[in-house]
């Protein structure tokens, strides 16, 4: 296939929306161009400034682009390419290292970037729907992706897809890259972002949380393939009004828990809601710093609260971090001992706790699964 010819095609058809772009070895993606817009134009009452996805280096850029689909990946590089089933398996470092491999201005999704659309389609009323139910919308029903993946159980979680072989049931787990209906798109429109919700979980950079503390790579400075391990220089904490400093200066803004956590070494729910304190006050998992799968909690993502007297600043809201509204049923799961690095968005299985503000921060950076893939992004550096 001549490349060139595909590139023409799908900017006629997009009107320009979408573009193809080529890595290092002459490869397309797919890719959505996402112009700059200000906090104030997606937040009712923000600040007018530009939102952070558009300030890399201290820079300000037009725009940042986004891959269309869910990532597949061949040659040790990332692709967003349709009706492909997306890559998983992969821990948090191999993805990254999967988009910058592609070439200069190439970047795993940024949590910036995630917010940036998260915060628009929210502000345009085209919040996307997704495989959230086993190959199906959980609210809509009738819209449904392709099939790619079972999910193999003992019982029947989905009488309505599923087939049955002895005592195994086979619901529909991952559907092909960008097969559902427009409304599964950030933009309920052909050129939008496909499978957000839903389908695999996204695995953004630039955030984590450190022993609860929240931790981000300032703007969208993640775009640039920085060095995001865990004894990163470039990693910052968030005071109360705002401002960024260095990770462990006192009264620094944490994931915390609602009651006293335990020291059982068993995965289980422990220490109540979460909510957002200046210190980690109740740590789930009380015999210290561990990245296992002990003590966690969870709490939808919209009745997130501060403890008493803590001030949640705007860059919370504007990095989706900290609710903007009380609506939806989205959830955010933590664990607030070690380090753990976000997932985004939920999966085929998730049901009405999918969707755009949908926050995982229970799994550490070597976690790989069926269910957890990636998007490349690219910016002009």
């Amino acid at each position: 296939m001549n490349f060139d010819d595909m590139k023409l095609a799908v900017e006629a058809f997009s009107g320009g929306a979408n573009t193809v772009i080529f890595d290092d070895i002459g490869m397309p993606s797919i890719m959505v161009r996402i112009p700059r817009f200000r906090n104030d134009e997606v937040l009712d009452g923000a600040t007018a400034m530009d939102h952070y996805a558009f300030i890399v280096n201290n820079n300000r850029i037009d725009e940042f682009l986004v891959g269309k689909y869910l990532n597949t990946i061949y040659n040790n590089r990332a692709y967003s390419l349709p009706f492909r089933d997306p890559t998983c398996y992969k821990n948090h470092d191999e993805y990254k290292q999967y988009c910058e491999n592609k070439g200069r201005g190439w970047h795993e999704i940024t949590n910036a970037e995630w917010s940036a659309l998260t915060l628009w389609s929210r502000k345009n009323n085209t919040i996307p729907g997704g495989n959230t139910y086993c190959g199906c919308d959980m609210s809509n029903r009738h819209e449904k992706g392709k099939r790619t993946y079972d999910w193999v159980l003992d019982y029947n979680w989905n009488s309505m897809s599923y087939k049955q072989e002895g005592d195994k049931f086979y619901h529909v787990g991952r559907t092909a890259t960008g097969s559902g209906p427009v409304t599964w798109n950030h933009d309920h429109s052909p050129v939008g972002v496909a499978d957000m919700v839903g389908n695999c979980w996204d695995r953004p950079t630039g955030l984590r949380i450190l022993d609860g503390e929240i931790n981000i790579i300032p703007n969208n400075d993640s775009a640039m393939g920085v060095d995001e391990t865990r004894n990163s220089s470039l990693w910052k904490a968030i005071m109360p009004d705002g401002t960024l400093v260095a990770p462990g200066t006192a009264g620094t803004l944490h994931y915390d828990g609602s009651s006293a956590g335990d020291n059982q070494q068993t995965d289980h729910t422990v220490g109540g809601a979460p909510r957002i304190n200046t210190q980690v006050q109740y740590p789930q998992y009380t015999g210290g710093s561990t990245e296992a799968y002990y003590g966690g909690s969870s709490v939808e993502f919209s009745k997130l609260t501060a403890a008493s007297g803590v001030n949640i600043p705007e860059i919370l809201k504007l990095l989706c971090l900290a609710p903007i509204d009380s609506t939806g049923t989205d959830r955010l799961w933590i664990r607030n001992y070690g380090e753990r690095l976000p997932l985004r968005g939920g999966g085929w299985h998730h049901a009405a706790n999918a969707g755009l503000f949908s926050l995982n921060l229970s799994t550490p950076r070597t976690s790989a699964s069926y269910d957890i893939a990636s998007r490349c992004a690219f910016v002009n550096l």
